[in-house]
């Protein structure tokens, strides 16, 4: 891209930073992070164009000045904890709404792929999810206790298998990525299929609505966080092979270190999943309402912080 085309699609915005900074207003530290954010990716596409010119000069100047106030405050780690968790990341994430749908539609497909093929063949579990965890699930169910599995180990040493294979699960979608969006739509077109082949095996056995009350308690958060973490690998993939008016590699340090945040931003909501798995997904019998409860719990929670807390922070920051 010619230097002109650069100052052209970007000079707008970087006259109204300016005049944000000059005009002695706090700024939102969401909004600063952003401004930051956008201005360090702007340097460096620069750097590598325009090396030693007025253009670069004046991003460097203007970066510095951004820098400066996001880190003036830095000492106070606690705040800035805060910050990422409640503005930075939702913020971020906002960027990427498109890739989170394809993630769920992609899950989704998978999923409704999963039944049918379970659906006409008895044995298509078997091939997901291994011949001993079918037959043990079969036998539980002829014992009237088909979600048995979920109450025999202990619940601490549970919570901490569960939860860092899930952290594990998230962090390999993620890498698939670097096959582009094709490696992670695979891994997750297989999580789709297992999940679709699981309750269409409970539905032939007529105990379909337990399973959904049982599972959907961890499933809610566990599921989602699988999408979102594909999400994060459709991030890293597309940055990839749509570099922009980057340059592959800066492209790509850029899809990487965004996708990593999201990753991190996930950490919590497995621990949640790892919990309500090992020390409430057990208790099988549970009221209807009180399943009901935690399953719409975790599902608003999700919708709000994932989708509508970063769009009220994009259209509050103009971003």
């Amino acid at each position: 891209m010619k230097e002109i085309t650069f100052l052209k699609q970007h000079a707008e915005r970087w006259e109204s930073y300016e005049e944000k900074l000059q005009s002695g207003k706090d700024i939102e530290p969401a909004e600063l992070t952003e401004m930051f954010i956008e201005l360090t990716d702007d340097l460096s596409y620069a750097r590598s164009n325009y090396h030693n010119t007025n253009t670069t000069d004046y991003l460097n100047s203007l970066t510095t000045k951004v820098h400066h106030l996001v880190y003036r405050n830095k000492k106070e780690s606690a705040s800035r904890i805060f910050r990422f968790w409640t503005n930075e990341l939702p913020l971020l994430f906002g960027q990427y709404h498109r890739q989170l749908l394809w993630s769920f539609m992609v899950m989704a497909i998978a999923t409704l792929i999963g039944v049918i093929s379970q659906l006409t063949d008895d044995d298509f579990v078997r091939l997901i999810l291994g011949d001993f965890y079918v037959d043990t699930t079969i036998e539980r169910i002829k014992n009237g206790n088909a979600l048995g599995i979920y109450g025999e180990d202990n619940e601490f040493l549970m919570f901490i298998k569960i939860t860092l294979n899930n952290i594990r699960v998230s962090f390999i979608a993620f890498v698939f990525g670097l096959l582009t969006a094709f490696g992670t739509s695979f891994f997750i077109l297989y999580n789709g299929i297992m999940l679709g082949s699981f309750f269409a095996m409970f539905y032939k056995y007529n105990v379909l609505n337990e399973a959904l009350k049982v599972v959907w308690i961890h499933g809610t958060l566990e599921i989602s966080a699988i999408i979102i973490a594909g999400c994060a690998g459709f991030i890293l993939g597309n940055s990839i092979v749509f570099p922009g008016t980057y340059k592959r590699i800066e492209s790509f340090k850029r899809g990487a270190t965004h996708g990593m945040k999201i990753i991190i931003g996930l950490i919590p909501v497995f621990i949640a999943a790892g919990f309500l798995e090992s020390f409430v997904t057990r208790y099988t019998s549970m009221p209807l309402i009180t399943a009901g409860l935690i399953i719409f719990g975790s599902l608003a929670f999700i919708l709000f912080y994932f989708i509508i807390w970063p769009l009220i922070l994009k259209n509050r920051y103009h971003v």
